[in-house]
């Protein structure tokens, strides 16, 4: 079971805003409330392929299984090398290596594009899984930020990640 990993396209988007929509209404991993429709998340797309930064989506049997892109850090010029990543998988295909293979694709694409650190921002210190991934493609934790989002009913912390590309 190895699924294609390849840039994602338009055609991607609704998919993906699914995909995207699940985590938002049952995970911590990301700190919307309501779900992004599926223009609001072609807008999202449209706008980090047309800065040039790697989106890609995993296909299997050609349903899309999970997605990942980097955007800028901050906006100021100064941050202009180092990128955040973010990942997202369908429900059935967590805890298979599939976040690994887009994390690996997406640091690869990242460094070729002459980009030099890469950031997570992983939502709820609770998220292992998240923090496991990153530890596991060489990031170093750089720090939590502790009750700074509120989701379900409780604070939540950000675990800050980081590695060189």
């Amino acid at each position: 079971m190895n699924p294609v990993i390849r840039a994602a396209s338009k055609a991607d988007v609704t998919p993906i805003q699914a995909i995207y929509a699940h985590h938002v209404l049952h995970g911590t991993g990301t700190f919307e409330i309501e779900p992004p429709d599926v223009a609001e998340m072609c807008r999202r797309h449209a706008t980090i392929v047309n800065a040039g930064l790697p989106y890609v989506v995993a296909e299997y049997d050609g349903m899309i299984v999970g997605y990942g892109y980097t955007g800028p850090f901050r906006p100021r010029a100064a941050y202009q090398f180092t990128l955040e990543d973010s990942i997202y998988l369908h429900p059935n295909w967590t805890g298979q290596g599939l976040g690994r293979q887009l994390l690996e694709r997406l640091m690869a694409e990242s460094r070729n594009r002459g980009f030099k650190q890469l950031v997570a921002v992983i939502g709820d210190s609770d998220n292992q899984a998240s923090v496991r991934l990153h530890a596991a493609a060489g990031f170093t934790e750089t720090g939590v930020l502790r009750n700074v989002g509120y989701k379900f009913e409780r604070w939540l912390d950000i675990v800050i990640m980081q590695r060189a590309l």
